[in-house]
């Protein structure tokens, strides 16, 4: 398997679970649309690291290393890096919280109509901005 094989197997699963946002939205279910969003959105970002050759880290938020990586990108979706690392930054940062709360945070109790829909936004964002690389890709590495 290539990267370019895994990078679109990612941005596959990226775009599949991107359809299920709205429905999760509709449910009212905004902690669940926040933590679907953080999984789809560090899918198509590790596929845009592999689309340019590079092993994405095991960790969750990948931002840093587009940013690192920023050469190895055309300059129409370099421009867009500082924007997917701020969205990777901001959905890491609510990963556990919107799953499994705290004591002092319920998830079903806290997240908002409008935080969901921002994080819809976001992650349609970044799936767009990695369908653009990777369905345009010319070459294999």
């Amino acid at each position: 398997m290539t990267n370019i094989t895994l990078a679109r197997s990612y941005l596959f699963k990226s775009r599949k679970r991107l359809k299920i946002l709205p429905i999760l939205l509709e449910e009212e279910d905004y902690s669940d649309v926040i933590r679907e969003a953080q999984e789809l959105v560090e899918l198509a970002q590790k596929a845009m690291l592999r689309q340019v050759g590079v092993d994405p880290p095991k960790w969750h938020d990948v931002g840093k290393v587009l940013l690192e990586n920023a050469a190895l990108f055309p300059e129409e979706i370099r421009k867009e890096l500082p924007k997917l690392a701020q969205i990777s930054k901001w959905l890491r940062k609510e990963r556990e919280l919107s799953f499994y709360g705290d004591i002092d945070f319920i998830p079903t109790e806290e997240y908002t109509l409008e935080e969901a829909q921002k994080a819809i936004e976001e992650a349609s964002f970044v799936v767009e901005i990695a369908g653009r690389l990777i369905d345009n890709f010319q070459g294999d590495r």
